[in-house]
């Protein structure tokens, strides 16, 4: 049996697609985001995805970057026009939970986002790879967690959703990464149980995915998401969210 894709399939697949996006809400089963949501994505340089630094009004295309985020506005943006929903990255590249803490009042208290979005934890272990950077995971937890006690106390009616760090086995990630790579990913979950935050697993979706196409498909240096991979990101993310 052929697996390539017909025009008829292709045709197919993206009516389905565009119906899924663009039917009002009710249709697709979901409660409509409340009038005016802000949703603010932060972390390093997955997130930032090369975002323009000086578009700081929300929704626009050099300011969400060209990763997950520009993906999940332009979905949700799509499927809400009337909603007037805003959406922010402040992401950063080669930032680690300390750098985080340093400009959090300005790039997130600051726009008082409805929905906050994390995805922090690559660089707290790699810059420990030749960087000089000496945390250990006791201080990745304790430090996340004092962000988001803040991050709570400022914004007591905030949405969180803690995105798991993860990599896959290739590129930059290789046997030094682990064990304790893998016990970051696991405080990343104590930390959202604790703050009471939507965790979204990342981890075992790629390595799900590394069984169906190389890891390289998804991340080609084990680190940063290819298209691809960042398409699973927005995807899980949106499920995650119910946006």
């Amino acid at each position: 049996m052929s697996h390539e894709l017909t025009r008829r399939d292709f045709v197919t697949g993206a009516g389905a697609l565009a119906a899924a996006v663009l039917l009002p809400a009710a249709a697709t089963a979901r409660r409509p985001p409340a009038e005016g949501t802000v949703v603010l994505f932060q972390g390093d340089s997955i997130t930032d995805g090369g975002r323009n630094r000086a578009a700081s009004e929300p929704n626009q295309p050099g300011g969400l970057g060209s990763s997950y985020p520009l993906l999940v506005a332009s979905a949700a943006l799509a499927a809400h026009p009337d909603r007037a929903l805003k959406f922010y990255n402040r992401g950063v590249s080669g930032n680690k939970v300390p750098d985080l803490e340093q400009r959090w009042a300005a790039d997130t208290l600051e726009l008082k986002p409805d929905v906050l979005s994390i995805l922090v934890g690559v660089n707290d272990f790699w810059h420990k790879l030749g960087r000089g950077y000496t945390g250990t995971v006791e201080d990745y937890e304790h430090q996340y967690t004092a962000l988001l006690d803040e991050t709570r106390r400022a914004l007591p009616a905030v949405r969180l959703l803690v995105l798991e760090p993860f990599v896959l086995r290739c590129g930059a990630v290789d046997d030094r990464w682990f064990p304790e790579f893998n016990q970051r990913r696991a405080a990343a979950e104590r930390v959202a149980q604790q703050a009471h935050a939507t965790f979204v697993p990342l981890q075992s979706v790629f390595d799900d995915l590394s069984r169906r196409a190389a890891p390289q498909y998804w991340a080609a240096d084990g680190v940063h998401p290819t298209p691809a991979g960042h398409a699973v990101i927005a995807e899980r993310w949106r499920r995650a969210a119910h946006l």
